[in-house]
């Protein structure tokens, strides 16, 4: 089974009118400015799943700041995952400094999502108070033994939208204070799992922590893969696209040419996935 562990769809309201949010939402803006910067709906996603041959994908939308707005795209995912639940899982996002952060993780979990992310701190980088933010959300995931996304990039190399200020002091005081719960940091987690390398403390504070892949064809040589293997563990890996950004094809032609067993490559591309979400 293949599974994109990473992937954005927005509802229709949003994908039309995109530039009505941009006053508001200036991560939004950062990140969607670009005519070719795609968004897409749940029809779209499941054809480009027949076509690239995945079997399930985990949806989710923006960190809005706005809670209608992240209310309106959390009720979008949670009715296309009832929509296509043999294809779709869905996470519920928003920003986790707005007041109603809390209720609505809740409510959108007992309405059928299966985690919280992709949360992200654009401006900020992730700092003592975003950490703050996260506790209660961090406390409700644990409970409920569901994962939970975040984004995090590499700290150094060229700059893009959508790179934030964050260090890996931060993503590492992030897994530390929060070592209980199952966090997928994506993008390759900016590269900490390099520090499984060290004798002491390291590897007990990332033993609850996954890899996501996305954007790795844009950031990464494909040894990235195996190096992570080596380093990370394969049980730790989880393909993800970031489609629409790119498709999941690119990734498979990558992880053939770094020379994976297929057992590496079938964990990475689905069983990982599959286990994290007791699928």
């Amino acid at each position: 089974m293949i599974i994109d562990f990473h992937t954005h769809i927005f509802p229709e309201a949003i994908r039309d009118n995109r530039e009505t949010y941009f006053p508001s939402e200036p991560a939004f803006k950062l990140l969607y400015d670009s005519p070719g910067s795609k968004l897409v709906g749940a029809k779209e996603i499941v054809a480009a799943m027949d076509e690239q041959g995945v079997d399930k994908s985990v949806v989710f939308g923006f960190p809005w700041k706005d809670s209608a707005t992240f209310k309106m795209q959390n009720d979008y995912v949670m009715e296309v995952v009832t929509r296509y639940p043999e294809r779709l899982v869905g996470l519920c996002c928003f920003d986790p400094f707005n007041k109603e952060a809390v209720s609505e993780a809740r409510r959108c979990l007992q309405g059928g999502l299966s985690g919280i992310g992709e949360i992200a701190f654009y401006q900020s980088g992730i700092d003592d108070t975003a950490l703050d933010m996260l506790t209660p959300l961090m406390e409700i995931c644990l409970d409920k033994d569901l994962p939970f996304l975040i984004h995090t990039n590499e700290p150094v190399g060229h700059l893009y939208p959508g790179k934030t200020p964050n260090t890996l002091k931060q993503i590492y005081t992030l897994v530390t204070r929060f070592s209980e719960n199952k966090i997928v940091l994506a993008h390759w987690g900016g590269g900490i799992f390099f520090f499984n390398l060290l004798k002491k403390e390291v590897k007990e504070r990332l033993k609850n922590v996954y890899f996501d892949t996305a954007a790795s064809p844009f950031l990464y040589d494909p040894e990235i893969y195996r190096y992570a293997v080596e380093i990370a563990g394969v049980d730790k890996i989880l393909f993800g696209s970031d489609f629409p950004l790119l498709k999941p094809a690119r990734y498979f032609k990558e992880l053939e040419y770094a020379g994976l067993t297929r057992a590496q490559i079938n964990a990475i591309s689905g069983r990982n996935a599959a286990k994290l979400l007791n699928l």
